[in-house]
């Protein structure tokens, strides 16, 4: 019959106890090296745990207005695109309306110009409702669709809303989502307001069937002037919020280095001093069931 004494079931026990106590110490090093995180439940360290809760919050909050900045700065991008194209039938056409000017054309060369422009009028205006990331026009404010129409007497109008409205980009930072048709194609030239498509189909129409041409064509080279001037204001316009959305995006970045760095100091793992600890841990436990092995296997019979 084997008798097995209070000592001997305590002798046991506590060898039980202290060998899962190091080994479950081993393995929660273990899951912090494997996840990076050093807190597995908020009491393992409230103040850092409520620390990372607001520094999660804020990272959300960031990611949303780097999104905003991300696509704001794709539709100004699209926006210079469009202004550029703009901008290069607007020399073609004030080229065309030099050339009408001079007396050594005839009236089929003259009518030929006309169609010309009547052409850059269209392809302008199909820029102008170029659409940005979201398929809205680019240039109609916050309208959902085109910016500008052509009625059926070729009358071609802005349809889109007065402002583009502005986009929040965090921390108070707001900026206007791009411009208007209005603001990008409306120009005043002797004392006279109208905008680029008003301008091109009078003179389109005046070098076509118009009693003087000629004197169109001259007058009308201000007037080109004025139209360029007012699209290079604008695309200065475009160049400048470009600019200002990359120093923001870069501030973002910066920021969110920071919060990363902050996050691994409130809960992240010192790997090189984790690692030791777990060497540490490993030997203390390799070495605790070595000696329980050994002193269980000690018998008083032994001795005799």
């Amino acid at each position: 019959m084997t008798t097995i004494t209070n000592g001997t079931l305590a002798f046991y026990r506590r060898a039980a106890l202290q060998m899962g106590d190091l080994r479950r110490s081993a393995e929660d090093l273990q899951n912090q090296l494997s996840t990076g995180e050093r807190l597995t439940r908020s009491s393992d360290d409230p103040v850092a745990a409520s620390r990372l809760r607001m520094l999660a919050r804020d990272e959300r909050l960031a990611t949303i207005d780097a999104t905003n900045a991300r696509r704001t700065a794709e539709n100004l991008e699209l926006a210079g695109n469009a202004l550029e194209s703009i901008a290069s039938d607007l020399i073609r056409a004030r080229e065309l309306a030099l050339w009408a000017a001079s007396e050594t054309l005839g009236n089929t060369e003259r009518k030929a110009i006309g169609e010309e422009l009547e052409q850059l009028r269209i392809r302008i205006m199909s820029a102008a409702n170029a659409r940005d990331a979201g398929d809205n026009a680019l240039f109609g404010g916050e309208t959902s669709g085109n910016a500008y129409e052509m009625n059926g007497a070729g009358v071609v109008s802005y349809i889109g809303t007065a402002s583009a409205g502005e986009i929040d980009l965090g921390q108070g930072q707001m900026l206007s989502r791009g411009q208007t048709g209005p603001e990008v194609l409306n120009f005043t030239t002797g004392g006279t307001a109208t905008d680029v498509f008003a301008f091109l189909g009078t003179l389109g129409t005046e070098l076509q069937a118009g009693a003087d041409p000629v004197t169109a064509a001259r007058d009308a080279l201000p007037g080109m002037d004025d139209a360029i001037d007012a699209l290079t204001r604008a695309q200065t316009v475009a160049g400048t919020r470009i600019a200002w959305i990359e120093v923001i995006q870069d501030r973002q970045i910066d920021q969110s280095q920071t919060r990363a760095q902050r996050t691994s100091d409130a809960g992240g793992v010192p790997f090189a001093q984790t690692v030791a600890e777990l060497q540490q841990m490993l030997t203390v436990l390799e070495a605790s069931q070595a000696g329980f092995t050994r002193l269980a296997g000690l018998t008083l019979f032994d001795k005799i």
